[in-house]
């Protein structure tokens, strides 16, 4: 063994870590060691790979994933950095839309929007379908209309489509009313409300309408539905009007 070497204990304090950490670092391959002990299982490292130490602790503060910081040690720091970035922005972008949320809670209580029944016939319609992410469904959506109104000119409303279970990657849709469109929009029975207000906080009437259907024993299915009723480029965003509405499964 060189006498260089530094044991883990002062290895750690070198590199604002702890010894927990450096296991950890160890285990997951980021940074191994450079001598183990056979006989004593310790560990040793070079002062040089304090670099690497830092590095990794440094980029764990900035809540960079441990596999992203793989990636920047093996060269790839410049796309991985990138990600991480794009990681957390969506999150403070998810964050903002939480708080406005909240802070309408805060003023209102908790939605309990006026629900009504209502049947829907079937309808042929032109349908545009995007990959997204519970960040990014505003994108996508805003995608889908531009290309369903596309090189035509809008012959109806436009209806976003949505899971009622939103993981972390699902489609979004929007359709238009079409009397020559490619996709038949099934009909039905459904529960049905109201939204004034923003769209990011649509989800507060969706609430209260599945809170209903939970009040009067009824089965959800999907896709919950938006009818956007206004047209976002001429209503201020807190009178804009959309109605929610979801399947009822058992009716």
């Amino acid at each position: 063994m060189s006498t260089d070497l530094l044991p883990i204990g002062r290895f750690a304090r070198l590199c604002r870590l702890s010894v927990k950490q450096l296991r950890h670092y160890d285990d997951l391959g980021l940074l191994a060691p450079a001598w183990i002990d056979p006989a004593s299982g310790y560990r040793y490292y070079r002062p040089d790979q304090a670099r690497d130490a830092l590095s990794i602790g440094l980029l764990r503060a900035l809540d960079v994933p441990l596999p992203m910081v793989a990636r920047v040690l093996s060269g790839q720091g410049a796309q991985a950095l990138k990600e991480a970035r794009d990681r957390i922005e969506d999150d403070l972008v998810r964050r903002r839309r939480a708080l406005r949320l909240l802070d309408r809670v805060l003023a209102e209580g908790l939605p309990e929007t006026p629900v009504s029944v209502v049947r829907e016939p079937a309808r042929r319609v032109r349908v545009a379908r995007e990959a997204a992410t519970p960040s990014t469904i505003a994108e996508a959506t805003s995608a889908c209309v531009r290309r369903v109104l596309a090189g035509a000119a809008p012959e109806g409303t436009l209806i976003g489509l949505f899971p009622l279970d939103m993981t972390d990657g699902f489609d979004v849709r929007v359709a238009m009313a079409a009397p020559g469109g490619d996709d038949l929009l099934p009909g039905g029975v459904f529960a049905a409300g109201t939204h004034v207000g923003p769209y990011d906080q649509i989800s507060l009437t969706v609430y209260s309408v599945l809170a209903w259907i939970g009040d009067h024993g009824h089965a959800p299915g999907g896709p919950v539905r938006e009818v956007y009723l206004d047209d976002p480029a001429t209503t201020e965003p807190e009178r804009l009007e959309t109605q929610v509405m979801i399947p009822l499964e058992d009716a």
